[in-house]
């Protein structure tokens, strides 16, 4: 999936996140760069066999900045230390779905996707999609190839609510469904899962299960 050199880069980052280090190490990152990139390629060939859509990202579309965004974080360490591969076919700076993947070597690496946290009007468009067709989501969750990759949708405290969402009340269809004020599904990945010479239909299986799901969404995004 990615080099040993690149995996180490970032074992010593950890140990060394401060600029100093990091100006010194520059060439080594330049480096990890290529095989980001070159990852995120062939990432993008795999999800293009059973989604089209993507045919015309690119690279850029697709990674991060290894800098991160401290301004509201107490944790003041300039740089991140694992990659994010986000898929959208429409950008990744819009609002819609999109196949996502994290990788850390030290833990916490997934596969999955769909839209973290969205504002408002586009959180009420999904709501509406759902209550309208409840059942299509349902069948869609409970699908055995969802279900074998997945499970469920993320679910905790801070993105769900206790009670129905303002418009629908306990009688509302896909109740529990409405009161999500997030909707992604996550799978982990192990060390060995990253390293694994297989990772490429690994990662297709998962992220060609999610499909049906980021489809339905972006359809509620895009009809209602």
């Amino acid at each position: 999936m990615l080099n040993e050199t690149t995996f180490q880069f970032f074992r010593e980052l950890r140990e060394n996140n401060h600029k100093e280090w990091f100006d010194l190490n520059r060439p080594r990152y330049e480096l990890v760069k290529k095989d980001y990139h070159a990852l995120v390629k062939k990432v993008l060939a795999i999800i293009h066999e059973f989604d089209p859509r993507v045919s015309d990202l690119e690279v850029k579309d697709c990674t991060f900045r290894i800098n991160k965004d401290i301004r509201f974080s107490k944790d003041k360490s300039p740089y991140k230390t694992h990659l994010g591969i986000a898929v959208n076919p429409f950008g990744k700076k819009m609002e819609t779905p999109s196949y996502y993947i994290h990788l850390d070597e030290k833990g916490g690496s997934f596969v999955g996707g769909g839209l973290y946290m969205p504002q408002g009007p586009t959180l009420k468009k999904i709501r509406k999609e759902i209550s309208n067709y409840s059942e299509d989501f349902e069948s869609i969750l409970l699908d055995k190839n969802f279900k074998k990759h997945f499970g469920k949708l993320d679910e905790e405290e801070a993105i769900k609510l206790k009670r129905p969402p303002q418009g629908y009340d306990e009688n509302s269809p896909g109740l529990e469904w409405l009161k999500f004020k997030s909707f992604t599904a996550t799978y982990p990945l192990t060390l060995q899962d990253i390293k694994d010479s297989n990772w490429e239909e690994k990662i297709k299986q998962s992220l060609q299960a999610l499909k049906p799901f980021l489809d339905f969404l972006n359809r509620g995004i895009t009809e209602n």
